[in-house]
């Protein structure tokens, strides 16, 4: 991270999706491994061993895989495929999130409430706004993302947010930029495109109004 919070230029790798053919930025795909009784392991993380298997954040695409054995012919060999999976990975990544805008909570790179928030936005230190999928649509309307993509995180609960946070309950929130901030809008993205158009809003667009 360069100096003010700004990001340095990443090179972001290409792989190929196994359901679409299409070769893509793998900061927009899940990749998966073959585990070590023969069946086939989400790799959240990206650290686990082994030749990846990589498939578009989106669930379409996940089903496709999935329904059409995709990840056998990819592995080139026969891979049991969890009963789950799909819901199985839309849990690890919302916990992966969750525990991202915790590491910058830590940090002082974000906060949580109305008034913090506000005060945030208005003084342009927030960089992404992040807004609970069930809070009141009323209530996130007074609240306006800043400008530039991926500048607004409405894919997570009022839970959810509430454990980044070290609460029962968030509904708004905001980070300030820099790496953390960055990695959690990449992989915010990853768990809409499983989730869909939760609470009126997809991640990365704003569609409110003041």
């Amino acid at each position: 991270m360069g100096r003010g919070g700004r990001n340095k230029e990443r090179n972001v790798s290409e792989r190929r999706c196994v359901a679409s053919g299409k070769v893509q930025p793998t900061t927009g795909m899940i990749r998966f491994v073959v585990g070590p009784e023969g069946e086939i392991v989400p790799d959240v993380l990206g650290k686990l061993p082994g030749r990846g298997i990589w498939v578009t954040a989106e669930r379409a695409a996940l089903e496709k895989a999935v329904a059409k054995n995709l990840f056998s012919r990819a592995a080139k060999q026969q891979v049991a495929v969890p009963e789950g999976l799909i819901d199985d990975l839309e849990r690890q990544l919302a916990r992966r999130v969750v525990d991202l805008i915790s590491l910058a909570r830590k940090a002082g790179r974000a906060v949580a409430g109305f008034e913090k928030v506000k005060s945030w936005l208005n003084s342009g230190e927030a960089r992404v706004l992040l807004q609970a999928s069930d809070g009141s649509g009323r209530g996130k309307s007074k609240l306006r993302s800043p400008d530039g993509k991926g500048s607004f995180i409405g894919i997570l609960t009022g839970s959810e947010l509430g454990l980044a946070f070290g609460r029962e309950n968030v509904i708004h929130g905001a980070l300030a930029s820099g790496g953390l901030t960055t990695r959690v809008v990449e992989e915010a993205a990853k768990l809409s495109g499983l989730r869909g158009n939760v609470g009126g809003t997809s991640t990365g667009k704003d569609t409110k109004t003041t």
